[in-house]
Order: structure tokens, then sequence, then C-alpha cells
């Protein structure tokens, strides 16, 4: 796997383990509140974000910075598949944090689809900002809606990640398979590009607005692509995961005509169950001190709240998260 490091590198990288813990570093299983610590040990992190020119990539080097600039940790941030590829390389501790869509996260500890059988012991830092799953179309395609991707080539995202999960979910609610159509399984960017040259005919990305390869699609090609209306899987999709909800992307996020009605996913900031409780405290803790610095990385972050934080069932928060958001 390629990948490219962003956010701060310390000359003098302090190799203490695992999230930085050391021997006199809190382990996860303190208790919140009372006398904790919430101060980072010194150490690095890793992060894992998602495809280059997602929000993944894009607020996970902001983060990364935020946790540089102000804690003992030197955190860096890596590109990665996403969501699943993720949780698995939370667990093998190829990476200490990673972004992930909350119904990956579900799947995860409860053992379920791409977990099956192997429930992974992940926690929450926080619930952050929504996903949207923009799904865009050549225009002459033909393509109007999710039961048209039969025959076509259809773009379902990076393997392992979790627009992957979403697609197929996408794909099984309309009653196609993958032999139904010609899916590939590609990065964003690629599949952005495959877009511009005719070779690909629709994609689904699952992202925060604005994605920045949405972006540029949208304004390279202009009316020549289009969104479609996905809502009429939501039901189905429900029946999979509550967590599925009703959103739409506002028009002018990509300068389109209309806004578009689309089925959103919360995201979420995982770790491992052994991570340092004083690490996850402080970094949770700077999510919402520093959050007008991430908002500047990307505007997603504006959609970070206290009141939505907590909300990370089935997969629990850590301790040190529950310490830093006051609750028990």
């Amino acid at each position: 796997m390629r990948r490219t490091l962003i956010g701060v590198l310390g000359l003098a990288l302090v190799a203490t383990g695992c999230g930085g813990k050391r021997e006199d570093a809190p382990t996860a299983q303190q208790p919140a509140g009372g006398n904790a610590s919430c101060e980072a040990a010194d150490g690095r992190v890793t992060i894992a974000t998602g495809n280059v020119g997602g929000v993944y990539y894009v607020l996970g080097g902001g983060l990364a910075q935020v946790i540089s600039n102000n804690s003992k940790l030197k955190a860096t941030a890596a590109d990665t598949g996403a969501s699943v590829q993720n949780i698995q390389q939370l667990g093998d501790k190829t990476y200490d944090i990673a972004f992930s869509l909350a119904d990956t996260a579900a799947d995860a500890v409860q053992g379920k689809s791409a977990f099956e059988g192997k429930p992974q012991k992940v926690q929450a830092l926080s619930r952050i900002y929504s996903n949207y799953t923009q799904v865009v179309v050549r225009t002459d395609s033909g393509i109007n809606s999710v039961a048209d991707f039969r025959g076509k080539r259809i773009s379902t995202g990076s393997p392992k990640s979790g627009t992957e999960v979403i697609a197929n979910r996408l794909l099984q609610a309309a009653g196609l398979k993958d032999a139904d159509l010609a899916p590939q399984r590609l990065a964003l960017r690629q599949t952005v590009d495959g877009m511009k040259e005719g070779k690909i005919d629709g994609l689904v990305w699952s992202g925060g607005l604005p994605t920045p390869e949405i972006t540029d699609l949208t304004t390279s090609m202009g009316d020549k692509v289009k969104f479609i209306d996905i809502t009429p899987q939501l039901a189905a999709l429900k029946q999979l995961n509550p967590v599925y909800d009703q959103g739409s992307i506002p028009a002018a996020t990509y300068k389109q005509p209309a806004d578009v009605p689309t089925i959103v996913v919360p995201n979420m900031l995982l770790v491992r169950d052994d991570f340092p409780a004083a690490n996850a405290c402080a970094i949770t803790k700077l999510i919402f001190d520093k959050k007008a610095d991430l908002e500047k990385t990307h505007p997603s972050a504006k959609d970070i709240t206290k009141e939505t934080a907590v909300k990370t069932d089935p997969v629990p928060l850590h301790p040190g998260a529950k310490q830093a958001l006051g609750v028990s």
C-alpha cells in the first residue's frame, strides 16, 4: 500500500509504543472523570485517513497538525483505502487512529459483513461530521436511477472502503449484483479521471461536502455530468443499519441546478480499546478546543459538535473520550 505521510514530523520522534504509551501513562481501563490525566504522553500517533482528494485525507492532515502543535504527541496521517481497511489496520497496529463511516464501524464491533465472525476491539473518540452519498453519472449514460446501473461501468470505490460498502448495499437494494454491471473498484482520483475520459459511466462516493475531486469533476465537465437521487433505496438500507438517514446536497456545493436528495451516514474517529486513556482524552479535547483550526482545513469540521460526538452506538466511546466529553 502506498502511504503518503502528511502532518507535522518532529526531527526527533520518541517511539514509545502504540499511541505514545509509556510505563506511567494511564491505561484505557481507567475510569472517566476523577483525577485521571488528560495530558498526552510523549510519543507519536499515526492516523489512517482515506483517498487522496477526499475529506478524510484533508481533515486527517489538519488533525495531525492540531495534535502535533498542541500536545507532546507528534502525529502523521496517511492516505488509505478508507473505512474497512482502516479498521483492519487498527487491529494489526499499523495505525493508532482511524476515520471510519459509522455503518462500517458498527459492522466491525458486531462482527458482521466484512468483519463476519471477527468482531473488532475498537472504540470511538468522537462522532464527527456526516458523509453524503454522492452518485454522479455522465449525462449521456442513460442513468437516472441506481437500477439503471445495469450493464454500465460504475466505480464503486476503493476496495475495502466505506464507499464500497455503501455502493454494494445500494446495488442490493436496487436488486442488482456485481454480475449485472461492470464494477470498477477504483480510488476517487482514478475514478474522476475515468469519468473525464469516458471510460466510466458513473461513480458512487461517500464523503463530506464539498469533496475536492467531485468539485474538480463537476467544474471541468459541467452539464456533461449530473447527480442522481438515490433515496428510493433508503428504506432498504435502514433495514441493514438504522444509522442511514436522508439528507440533501445543497445546489451551491457543486453549482448544480437544484439540491440533490441523498443518503447520509455519520463518520467516527476510532482507536483500539487499549489506546492510552490520557492520549484519548487529550486528542478528543483538542478536536473541540481547536475546532476553528480544523474548520480552516475543511468546512465539514463545522458539523462536529459535542451534542452529536457521544452518539456512537453501537460503537462504545473510549473511556478517555468520555472524560473529555464529560459523560459517564
